[in-house]
């Protein structure tokens, strides 16, 4: 007696099809179809964590070299002062920092521009 795989295909279809819920044409409909868009967005899913970070990245770098220039310095001689004076601050809250506490960030300013002089 031969065992037919119909309950297990369907269920794997159906998750399939689940997933595919409210995407254009028949992508949300025949199975191939879908199969091959919820791969690509899967693909695409994990492509954006990454990008993600790097986005974040380069908008807080851009935060901070826009206050670094109100504060007259440059953005990789603020960077260097900083970790000459051993201030290990992420970019993160550095940029919130100039973002919020301008005082803050021009003592760090200070500090850096202290350290570079020296």
């Amino acid at each position: 007696m031969r065992v037919k795989g119909s309950t297990p295909t369907r269920n794997r279809r159906k998750k399939v099809l689940k997933l595919a819920k409210g995407y254009f044409g028949s992508k949300h409909l025949l199975f191939r179809t879908a199969h091959e868009q919820v791969m690509h967005s899967h693909k695409y899913a994990y492509i954006s964590r990454k990008q993600l970070k790097r986005d974040m990245r380069k908008l807080w770098i851009a935060r901070i070299n826009a206050a670094c220039h109100m504060n007259d310095i440059s953005y990789s001689k603020f960077m260097h002062g900083l970790k000459l004076a051993n201030i290990n601050l992420n970019r993160k809250m550095l940029s919130e920092i100039a973002i919020h506490d301008e005082a803050a960030f021009t003592q760090l300013v200070e500090e850096a521009k202290k350290q570079l002089a020296a």
